[in-house]
């Protein structure tokens, strides 16, 4: 993909597709439920269709309709105690959501399970939910003795305990809690800072037994012997989606975007503190709750004056997915911006940390590396560069961002930018849509 810098501004309103997160966990408790579940709003991408294939290769019958509200997926339940052994390895794709979560849910069954997936998923770190799945009683290995996939589990003896996590991480929390529903026991996790809670609020909506934790307070504990009951699940759009739009209104002069019906849960909303500290000029409109989530729409107006920041600590979970994208607004910042306490960035789909800074100084930014972060020194023109994606789809759409303020008339060239389909396929049909 090929992209020139904007020649007007970005204009109109769109509605972008919805939340990842919520979408793979509507598939999954909708499956363990008893009675059918009909989810509104789900994410058609890659990853969402990989958990959706693992389900119905454990015999859950998964049907698509349309309706006068709209198009829905349509899950037909079987309960905690459901699933059926697949008749081959469960292939998770590039989704890391899948494999993780699945996991949990796959430690409680009477049958054996392997999960494999592509090139990517199969580099990334598995050790974070088999040490924590075992300690409760899980029977689960890697293949390989890597700590990575392919992942054999089998039916363990699981049993109720408190997991202290080192990492504030959504997927392990998810993984253990999962796990849970299939313990003899209350199992709690203690995470060092509250990770999005998407499991916590849909869980207790489906009718789970779970206290969910808060910033003062960690623990999320959940407690066995409640079935799962069918329901109707409206998925808000997702803000690592609405993030490109919003960091592009933020730079390309003249530009005022309406994003209808974003998500803005506080444990994921933290890159519109980190903007609106920054002097960005962002109105949160029409607040309202959609199936236990917190959802409104968001206004975003050029904003010719934003400054450098620094970010770290307990905000990082709630914005670890946006960072490339901060990284490219803060290098059209005035001033310098440091990001620390987000070395999770270095076992994503990619390193996110050197291909955000590689790619910044290539285009002529001023930025650094750390272990845990970067340095942007913000005010450097940007020009045509080859942009290396690895794949990784928040990098495509953070860079292609980036394109637009580029000053070269040469365009920028994003490599491998189909992968944004693991979780935007339409990024660049909206995008066109709001040059006008």
């Amino acid at each position: 993909m090929k992209i020139t810098h904007a020649t007007k501004p970005l204009r109109g309103e769109i509605v972008v597709p919805g939340d990842k997160s919520i979408s793979h966990r509507s598939i999954m408790f909708g499956a363990l439920a008893n009675g059918d579940t009909v989810v509104r709003g789900f994410l058609k991408s890659a990853d969402c269709i990989s958990t959706m294939n693992c389900f119905k290769a454990m015999g859950i019958e998964i049907e698509e309709g349309s309706d006068g509200e709209g198009d829905f997926i349509l899950i037909h339940g079987k309960g905690l105690h459901g699933l059926s052994k697949p008749g081959s390895s469960l292939d998770c794709g590039n989704s890391g959501t899948t494999t993780r979560l699945i996991s949990g849910i796959l430690a409680g069954q009477d049958f054996e399970t392997v999960l494999i997936g592509d090139e990517s998923l199969s580099k990334r770190p598995m050790k974070r939910v088999i040490e924590p799945l075992s300690t409760l009683g899980a029977s689960i290995a890697s293949m390989n003795d890597d700590d990575r996939l392919p992942l054999v589990i089998g039916k363990g003896e699981l049993h109720g305990g408190v997991i202290r996590t080192r990492v504030a991480s959504a997927q392990v929390k998810s993984a253990i809690l999962l796990s849970g529903l299939y313990a003899d026991g209350e199992t709690s996790v203690i995470e060092p800072s509250l990770s999005r809670n998407h499991t916590e609020l849909m869980l207790k909506a489906f009718g789970a037994d779970i206290t969910a934790g808060s910033a003062e307070d960690t623990r999320t504990s959940v407690r066995p012997g409640r079935e799962l009951k069918g329901m109707t699940v409206k998925v808000p759009g997702d803000i690592s989606s609405a993030a490109f739009f919003i960091g592009a209104a933020l730079l390309i002069p003249g530009s005022r975007v309406m994003l209808k019906n974003v998500g803005i849960n506080p444990t994921r909303d933290g890159i519109l503190k980190v903007f609106m500290d920054m002097g960005a000029d962002i109105t949160v409109e029409n607040v309202r709750y959609e199936t236990g989530e917190k959802c409104a729409d968001i206004l975003v107006n050029y904003s010719p004056e934003l400054k450098g920041t620094t970010i770290g600590g307990d905000i990082i979970p709630a914005l670890i997915d946006e960072i490339p994208l901060i990284a490219v607004v803060a290098a059209g910042a005035e001033g310098d911006t440091v990001i620390k306490d987000a070395s999770e960035l270095r076992v994503k789909e990619s390193d996110r940390i050197s291909l955000t800074v590689g790619n910044l100084n290539a285009m002529g930014a001023s930025a650094e590396a750390r272990d845990d972060g970067m340095v942007i020194h913000g005010g450097s023109p940007l020009h045509h560069a080859v942009i290396d994606t690895a794949k990784d789809h928040r990098i495509a759409m953070s860079f292609s961002v980036a394109a637009l303020i580029s000053e070269s008339v040469q365009p920028v060239d994003i490599r491998d930018s189909a992968c944004v389909g693991i979780s935007y396929p339409g990024f660049y049909k909206d995008l066109d849509s709001l040059m006008g």
